[in-house]
């Protein structure tokens, strides 16, 4: 089941960098102004957060390094934030909280570690969605 959620989880999250790559080619065609915060920027922040979370997560209670989780926020941020340095560094620091909070809190894998990577995979998957549904192509 766990495997299940995070293939579901993963290949929700790869919709949704599909889904804003359509967007923002739309956006690349009309001339470049001034950074402007995307309506869904915030859910996108949370996004990347929960992708920080989960990389530090699977890495400790798997104990092998799973680039997967880093490699799809890298993705979604050379998608989303190409000409946009701020958002780019919004990402980021949201990415990097996300990690760092649970780098603080959990040193070996815990039955509470394990239901923490569940619950945020599932956050993920349904900002995913919710986000490539309300504003996806």
């Amino acid at each position: 089941m766990t495997q299940r959620l995070f293939i579901f989880g993963f290949v929700t999250l790869s919709f949704l960098v599909s889904g804003i790559a359509v967007a923002q080619s739309v956006v690349e065609e009309a001339p470049a102004a001034a950074e402007k915060p995307a309506p869904y920027d915030e859910q996108l922040a949370r996004l990347s957060e929960i992708l920080g979370s989960l990389h530090y997560l699977r890495n400790l209670c798997n104990g092998d390094e799973e680039p997967g989780w880093r490699e799809a926020a890298q993705k979604l941020l050379d998608t989303e934030t190409a000409s946009e340095p701020a958002r780019r560094a919004r990402l980021v620091a949201a990415f990097n909280r996300g990690y760092r909070s649970f780098a603080a809190t959990h040193s070996v894998c815990t039955p509470a570690a394990i239901s923490a990577e569940e619950q945020y995979r599932a956050e993920g998957a349904t900002l995913a969605v919710e986000i490539t549904g309300r504003y996806g192509n």
